[in-house]
């Protein structure tokens, strides 16, 4: 393993992070504050509790995982497309790196950003909410898986994308709609149980879940079958990754 390698592709990454802090972090955290408000405030002062936590807290894990898929994705798919636009790919892949050491490289550092930003929103929540954290062990696992499969998910995004529009998306048109109603703002169980069925094919149900259960000890799936949803989706980015740079699919055609 070339760690030099990953080294580099990671700390370039993470130095563009730190050169745009205002559009890298300062925007989502103050999106998510104004969710805090509107959310907690408005609909708060209309639903007290939801399977006994204040609604004011019960929406925390669901924004910290909007705020971290939405990083992880963006972040992941730029990273490995904007080399692709300019054509230095091309020397990258000539180098003697791995296909590992570049994905370790380019969705290690998109896991570091969102999860930098998943802590300062949690940290944030604090000022709004009184929050509790029943596993904090059991939460951080969730949000490191969640920051590595959704910047897996991001890099093959980045691959595929033809053009800056394009990279845009699947984050707006299915990833966001997909966590707006995975349970990110109520329980799956206040639905009908018609909606209650259909949402259960919905793979974010499972992500919020296992981490809202980490905080409350409350969730609508089964903490297991949260755990092996993400370790499932993530070993299916993993072999999509694997195929892409076997056949070299959108990278050397």
């Amino acid at each position: 393993m070339n760690l030099t390698a990953i080294r580099a592709i990671f700390m370039f990454e993470m130095a563009r992070f730190f050169r745009t802090l205002a559009q890298s972090l300062i925007s989502p955290v103050l999106s998510t504050s104004l969710y805090f408000v509107v959310f907690g405030a408005a609909i708060g002062s209309r639903i007290q509790e939801v399977e006994g936590v204040s609604y004011g807290a019960f929406i925390v894990p669901g924004l910290i995982m909007l705020s971290v898929i939405t990083q992880a994705i963006s972040n992941a798919s730029f990273g490995i497309y904007f080399p692709k636009f300019i054509g230095t790919v091309y020397e990258l892949l000539s180098a003697p790196v791995s296909f590992l050491e570049i994905v370790a490289g380019y969705v290690g550092a998109a896991a570091a950003k969102a999860l930098i930003i998943g802590v300062i929103i949690l940290g944030t929540s604090f000022f709004f909410v009184d929050v509790q954290i029943a596993h904090p062990l059991a939460m951080l696992v969730f949000l490191v898986l969640t920051c590595i499969s959704f910047a897996l998910l991001g890099f093959i995004i980045g691959i595929w994308a033809g053009s800056f529009e394009q990279l845009q998306l699947v984050p707006l048109l299915i990833v966001t709609p997909l966590v707006f109603l995975g349970g990110a703002f109520y329980s799956i169980s206040m639905l009908p149980p018609v909606w209650q069925t259909i949402s259960m094919f919905n793979p974010v149900v499972y992500l919020i879940s296992g981490f809202r259960w980490a905080f409350f000890e409350t969730s609508d799936v089964p903490i297991g079958i949260s755990l092996f949803a993400i370790a499932g989706f993530t070993a299916l980015c993993l072999a999509a990754i694997w195929w892409i740079f076997r056949t070299g699919w959108r990278i050397r055609q």
